[in-house]
């Protein structure tokens, strides 16, 4: 099936048969595109005709890499030096004879490598529905209409509408472009932004004219760094420059995180731990006259103590368990490595609006014509009224649509039933227009747009040209208040014009200041009326007409939030474009503590001098987004692990050079969240508050569940040497320590993966970021443990064998030892907190698990063929007891040193 509608696009449904898109569209005028597209740029296409045109080009998507086959990912599951030393001992216990062991080590490593490619299997597919959460949205003209869609559901033919900030969804030929730059380094390699425009370029194919150059097309993966664009897609998917390229690339394997370094280490050294004690029982076997045999029986035994072998899979449950919980309460984790940095983040640097604030903007205030007046009402809902703010003026309410009229016009935004389209403080605007009589749409098609100059963080207002019926053009303007000051000759007060003299500039900047004084954000309107509007960058002598005062309220959650900061030892930095005033009142109203410092002073303090005083700065107002990489140096130099957030595509520095990049998912560009670490779905600053939160409760989760089972792993191999000291025979075989590795430990290192976080976790200052994960505090705790367990099952092993015989003992010690793991389990629960209490009772999953080991522990010992695979003899309910109140040695002893360390300290 051909595409009959997008000549010089053939493609086939196979996909055997097709051109890349319109490569020449860059050397033909906007009206022979969309002639070729068979479009009319006014209307766009319809859903019909998309839908036909998706069935022919497919999904506006890059390919993806071929997927490893399912039965390779299961091999990868033995490419591991710790498993491939599982197989030697297998081999070596067949090659004597003992098939049993063989066999079930073996069968072992089986059931690891099912667990752990189901594992990664689960990993993928939560990885994908992150993807899923984040899918780019596009804004296109279709029916006439303009909405919101999903970037991959783009086709040739589509008219997109971008502002400054937005990342191109598709390759597409320019049709209005104002002030456009875009980046384009993604393709290109050039670092400056390339200007684009509506002019054809070139003309002797794609293949003559360098990416560059191309300056009437957009691409794919770009993003526009200034002004506002349509463009009609041209190319979508693998048929754009970016899906060329695509073509070209290989997916390499993600490094480790820092965590996962760290614990291959600590694997490596167990390995070695392993060796030096085979080569003491080879030493002390060789001496004593053992055989062969029984030598290389108890070094498979060694080596499969010394091994954690449940360790990797309760690892990635942990992160990947956490990940989950994370993006369930609104915070997307991009980087697994992140997630270590949360819990030991020391500052975040806040944005204002939106995130600290609702971002649902309202006009408070309204000044034009010497009167200030109150308006009533929230968010963008248009039942509200506009009052004389002093009753007694005598002025009252008068007719102020010509005073709303430039918030009205000179606008992008639109308020639907469904919400806003647009800027929210645009949307504020429509909305006070609406509250003084003034129908934003009725308005726009009445005063149809000529022209425009669109908003610029450098010059910081926005102006459109309108003709009206006389012919002449009326220009409307809209920005910060001192900029539009200094263009204006007068200012309209009781319906007319007065000049602008020092004395009513004097007042219009007293009530600027008392406004912005409140907490309310400035703007102000202005317009003037010219013959022919001549170049549009200039612009002629303005009045001005009016000034709103805009309130964007705080959180209600937001106070909570910092004031839970503070308690952890998390500094919060606000940091905003607003005024000084105006910042500073929200400040106030959160409890954000600290001085106001201006951009304008940043860019008089030295590096140095930023660097001295920074902890003592809460507020950073008017600054650009270069000064957020300042404040990120100044920071990181004082020590400090930063959590930034930004939204902008000028933020995308400032993410990177956090510690922490976080990103605004609702508000924020498509630039700064591929540059963060960390997405808000939300955009609420208590959502990275949580997320702090969950982060320490992570690491400390896997400090618990680490310093668990190496305390199993060291414990075995010190009751192995020991036992073979003392000349007792091995209390352990090596099916034995397989079933406690990963049967009855697994289970409660995966429950202790997923305890509920600590009732301290955000009452302690945040941890060392340079902080191992086994300092030697907790390794010494670790080797304590250890030792009591191989004394403790040593030792009723010495004591049971002449009493009740050698298969019963050593059923008894296997059990013990088994037993040693409920009790081990509290005590790396607890870690430095108390042992024995009410929080040990808030992880039901954990003694669901020691209750399931018991009972399972008690299958292997007492049914026939359990004791068969195991060696076990049946015990009675005495011996249990015995095993038992051996087993509670560990706690005990935890307690008294945890009792002698509190008394030495006091």
């Amino acid at each position: 099936m051909d595409l009959p509608t997008t000549a010089g696009m053939r493609r086939t449904v196979s996909g055997q048969e097709h051109t890349r898109g319109l490569p020449e569209a860059h050397a033909l005028p906007p009206e022979q595109v969309a002639a070729r597209l068979h479009v009319d740029p006014a209307v766009g296409l319809s859903g019909r005709e998309a839908a036909e045109r998706a069935t022919v080009h497919g999904p506006n998507r890059l390919a993806e890499p071929a997927r490893r086959p399912e039965w390779l990912k299961f091999l990868d599951q033995f490419r591991n030096w710790l498993i491939a030393i599982l197989l030697i001992a297998a081999v070596v216990a067949g090659a004597i004879g003992d098939v049993k062991d063989a066999v079930v080590i073996t069968i072992v490593l089986q059931i690891n490598a099912v667990l752990g490619y189901l594992q990664e299997r689960r990993a993928e597919r939560s990885l994908e529905a992150l993807r899923r959460m984040l899918v780019p949205t596009a804004r296109v003209r279709r029916d006439g209409e303009v909405g919101i869609v999903e970037a991959h559901t783009l086709v040739p033919g589509d008219i997109v509408l971008l502002e400054a900030g937005d990342r191109v969804p598709a390759d597409g030929r320019l049709l209005i472009a104002e002030s456009v730059e875009v980046a384009e380094a993604a393709l290109t390699g050039e670092s400056q932004p390339v200007v684009k425009s509506v002019a054809a370029v070139g003309g002797n194919g794609p293949g003559r004219l360098a990416i560059v150059e191309r300056t009437s097309v957009l691409f794919m993966n770009t993003a526009l760094t200034r002004g506002r664009a349509e463009m009609i897609v041209t190319s979508t998917g693998m048929d754009t420059e970016l899906g060329t390229i695509a073509e070209e690339l290989r997916s390499g394997d993600e490094p480790p995180s820092p965590l996962q370094v760290q614990l291959d280490s600590l694997g490596r050294r167990l390995a070695l731990l392993s060796g030096i004690a085979v080569l003491a029982y080879a030493a002390t076997a060789l001496v004593r006259g053992d055989t062969l045999s029984d030598l290389a029986l108890r070094a498979v035994a060694l080596a499969v103590a010394a091994i954690p072998e449940g360790l990797p899979a309760v690892l990635a449950l942990t992160l990947a368990f956490g990940v989950y919980r994370m993006a369930r309460r609104g915070a997307i984790v991009k980087r697994l490595a992140s997630v270590e940095s949360l819990g030991s983040a020391t500052v975040v640097c806040s944005d204002k609006t939106g995130t600290l604030t609702l971002n649902e903007m309202t006009v408070r205030a309204l000044w034009t014509g010497g009167t200030v007046y109150d308006v009533t009402g929230e968010g963008y809902g248009i039942d509200g009224t506009i009052e004389a703010h002093d009753a007694s003026d005598e002025r009252g309410r008068r007719d102020l649509r010509d005073a709303v009229l430039p918030f009205a016009l000179c606008n992008d935004a639109r308020v639907t039933d469904d919400g806003i389209i647009g800027d929210p403080t645009e949307a504020a605007l429509i909305v006070l227009a609406a509250k003084a009589g003034v129908d934003a749409d009725r308005a726009r098609d009445e005063l149809p747009r000529s022209g425009e100059l669109p908003f610029d963080a450098t010059t910081k207002y926005m102006a459109t040209f309108h003709t009206e019926s006389n012919g002449a053009t009326r220009i409307h303007v809209k920005g910060a208040l001192d900029v539009l000051l200094a263009r204006c000759t007068g200012v309209l007060t009781n319906d007319r014009v007065r000049p602008l003299g020092d004395a009513l500039r004097a007042e219009v900047v007293g009530v600027a200041a008392r406004l912005g004084g409140t907490g309310l954000r400035v703007l102000g309107g202005a317009t003037a009326l010219v013959d022919a509007p001549g170049e549009l960058r200039d612009l002629p002598a303005l009045t001005l007409v009016s000034i709103a005062g805009i309130a964007d309220p705080p959180r209600p959650q937001a106070r909570d939030a910092v004031a839970l900061c503070r308690t952890a030892g998390v500094a919060v930095k606000m940091i905003t474009g607003d005024h000084a005033d105006t910042a500073a009142a929200i400040a106030r109203e959160l409890d954000i503590r600290g001085e106001v410092v201006t951009g304008a002073e940043l860019d008089r303090m030295t590096e140095d001098r930023l660097a001295a005083h920074v902890d003592d700065i809460g507020v950073f107002a008017r600054v650009a987004p270069e000064h957020k990489v300042m404040i990120v140096r100044a920071l990181s130099s004082r020590g400090h692990v930063v959590a930034m957030t930004g939204d902008g595509v000028n933020d995308a520095a400032a993410l990177r050079a956090a510690h922490i990049g976080v990103a605004m998912g609702v508000t924020g560009t498509d630039v700064a969240k591929e540059a963060a670490d960390m997405v808000l779905t939300d955009d609420d600053f208590s959502t990275i508050v949580r997320a702090v939160h969950e982060g320490r409760c992570i690491y400390d989760n896997i400090v618990k569940f680490v310093r668990f089972q190496l305390a199993t792993n060291i414990g075995a191999i010190l009751t192995l040497l020991g036992a073979s000291l003392a000349g007792l025979p091995s209390p352990l075989t090596a099916p034995q320590l397989l079933w406690i590795n990963i049967i009855m430990d697994g289970p409660p290192a995966m429950a202790l993966a997923v305890d509920p976080a600590a009732d301290d976790a955000m009452r302690r200052p945040p941890r060392d970021p340079a902080e191992r994960i086994l300092g030697a505090r907790r390794f010494a705790a670790i080797t304590r443990a250890g030792a009591v367990m191989a004394v403790g099952t040593v030792t009723l092993l010495a004591l049971a064998r002449p009493r009740v015989g050698t298969d019963t003992a050593l059923t008894m010690a296997f059990t013990t030892f088994v037993l040693f793991q409920l009790f081990n389990a509290l005590c790396a629960r607890a870690d430095d907190g108390p042992v024995l209490g009410r929080y040990q009772l808030r992880n039901r999953t954990l003694w669901l698990c020691l209750v399931g080991v018991l009972a399972v522990q008690a299958v292997a010992v007492q049914l026939p063929w359990a004791r068969t695979v195991f060696g076990t003899a049946a015990l009675n309910p005495v011996q249990w007891a015995v095993c038992l109140a051996t087993a509670s040695s560990v706690l005990l002893a935890e307690l008294a040193f945890r009792a002698v360390r509190s008394t030495r300290r006091r």
